[in-house]
């Protein structure tokens, strides 16, 4: 089913930035939207105010790095509204910082949220989209995930990561089940506050106040992927900003 009135989508990372860009977008098109993020009350706000908007929503507090808590996303969208649409992996950190930081502890948010949560999301989504017969998974990657420059080893191998999978899975994916890729440059989010290196926020920052696109400019590449015929798969969007680094 081509277009996007009455798809039943996941979002992921959903409270703010991209995620809650895609999310009103979608839902004023026509979708019903399942909500998944930390802050529950975000979240909550959001629902509301779709709702409001006419729309419909429904949210649950969701960590992607536990694997169950993908798994209840999944489910609350499935008992709700009967089925799954399409899957957005959108959650995902950036506290990049110089390898001899040795800030082990942002390597491992970074591969536990941007990639392992990609995959908690296959886990919980595909067996629902191969009972079903149809779904589509949109992953969020990064232009970091084309090319790595200093102080950005870690982030960019995970979105070089995320992109490998997404490729893997569209090639096992068969032609019921369709896999888009979404690679946005520098977006106007609040991922800089989670940035430990001071100096580099600093930059990350100004670059972003200066260059930075708007999420709603990703969220309608998402809903671009989603609303094409059945026929057509759009693998991969690279979205960047018309003012480069």
């Amino acid at each position: 089913m081509s277009g996007i009135k009455d798809k039943v989508v996941v979002i992921t990372g959903a409270s703010s930035g991209i995620g809650e860009a895609a999310a009103l977008l979608l839902a004023e098109r026509g979708a019903k939207i399942v909500l998944g993020a930390r802050g529950a009350e975000r979240l909550e706000a959001l629902a509301e105010r779709i709702i409001k908007q006419g729309g419909e929503a429904v949210y649950v507090s969701t960590d992607v790095r536990r694997r169950e808590d993908l798994s209840n996303l999944v489910t609350l969208a499935c008992e709700r509204y009967g089925k799954l649409d399409v899957f957005i992996s959108n959650a995902g950190v950036m506290p990049i910082s110089p390898l001899d930081e040795l800030r082990v502890e942002d390597w491992e948010a970074m591969i536990d949220i941007n990639m392992k949560g990609v995959l908690y999301g296959i886990a919980a989504a595909l067996p629902v989209f191969r009972n079903q017969g149809f779904g589509h998974f949109i992953n969020t990657a990064s232009t970091a995930g084309h090319k790595t420059v200093p102080n950005q080893s870690v982030y960019s191998g995970t979105k070089f990561a995320v992109r490998a999978i997404s490729e893997g899975l569209r090639q096992e994916a068969g032609s019921q089940l369709r896999v888009t890729l979404i690679s946005p440059g520098i977006v106007q989010t609040n991922f800089t506050e989670g940035v430990t290196n001071k100096e580099i926020r600093d930059r990350l920052t100004a670059i972003r106040d200066e260059l930075a696109m708007p999420p709603n400019a990703v969220a309608r590449a998402i809903a671009f992927a989603i609303e094409q015929p059945d026929d057509i798969d759009v693998n991969e969007i690279v979205i960047r900003p018309t003012a480069q680094v």
